[in-house]
C-alpha cells in the first residue's frame, strides 16, 4: 500500500485457481476443494499487482470453494485498506461489497439496476462502464499469467498442504525477477534510442529501491 501511495499507482486484486489432486474417497473435507467456477479440484490464491501488472503480493492457498470476498476478509484486507493510505484498488464482481467496507478504496464493476426489460440507453451505458473497468483491470491477468508459466503452478500433483509455500516461493522469485530487470531495460533503451529516452520519462526509478522483491 505504501508503494502504491508513494508512486500514485492503482492496485488490482484477483483470485486465481490452481488444479490439485482430488482428496481420497471417504475424507470429510473432500468436497471443499471443488471449484464452483471451473468444476474441478483446486486451491485458490489472491494475487495483488499494480497497474502495470507487476506482482506485489500473492496470498497463501485456500480451498477453491472459498468465495473471493471471503478469502479477502480472511486476509484482513478490509482492515489493511481502511487503516492504510488512500489508494485505488480495482477488483472484479467477486469482491462487490468491499467498497463500502473500505471507504470506497475497492472499485468493482457497476451493478445492474434493471435485471429484466432494461431500456436500450441503460444497456449501452452499462456496457461502456463495464468494458472501461475491465480494460483497466486486465493487467492483473498478465501478472497471473506470469505465475502460471511456472510448471509447479500450472497443475500440482504433490501434496495440497505444500501449495501455500510453493505459491509464495514462486511469487517471490517472479517479483525479484521483475524488480531487477527494470533498470537494465531502461539502460538498453537509453543506449539504443537516446533521443526517444530523453523525451520519455525514465522508468529506472521503479527498480530495486521502490519495488522490492516479496
Amino acid at each position: 500500500m505504501t508503494y502504491l501511495s508513494e508512486n500514485q499507482k492503482t492496485g488490482i486484486i484477483d483470485g486465481t485457481e490452481i488444479r490439485v489432486r482430488r482428496p481420497a474417497a471417504g475424507r470429510k473435507d473432500r468436497d471443499k476443494f471443488i471449484s464452483g467456477k471451473n468444476k474441478q479440484n483446486a486451491v485458490k490464491s489472491m494475487v495483488f499487482t499494480d497497474e502495470d501488472g507487476r506482482l506485489l503480493y500473492c496470498s497463501p492457498a485456500e480451498p477453491a470453494s472459498c468465495a473471493d470476498i471471503t478469502h479477502a476478509r480472511k486476509l484482513v484486507l478490509v482492515i489493511v485498506l481502511s487503516d492504510g493510505p488512500a489508494v485505488e484498488i480495482l477488483a472484479d464482481a467477486g469482491y462487490q461489497g468491499l467498497g463500502a467496507q473500505t471507504g470506497g478504496r475497492v472499485i468493482t464493476p457497476p451493478h445492474r439496476k434493471f435485471k429484466k426489460n432494461a431500456p436500450d440507453w441503460y444497456e449501452e451505458i452499462h456496457e461502456q462502464r463495464r468494458k472501461a473497468h475491465s480494460s483497466r483491470r486486465i493487467r492483473v491477468e498478465h501478472g497471473i499469467a506470469h505465475l502460471k508459466n511456472w510448471r509447479a503452478l500450472a497443475r500440482h500433483h504433490g501434496r495440497r498442504e505444500h501449495m501455500s509455500d510453493i505459491i509464495q516461493a514462486v511469487a517471490a522469485l517472479l517479483s525479484h525477477q521483475q524488480a531487477v530487470t527494470l533498470v537494465p531495460e531502461c539502460e538498453y533503451r537509453a543506449r539504443s534510442h537516446p533521443s526517444t529516452c530523453q523525451r520519455q520519462p525514465c522508468t529506472s526509478s521503479l527498480g530495486r529501491s521502490s519495488l522490492p522483491p516479496l
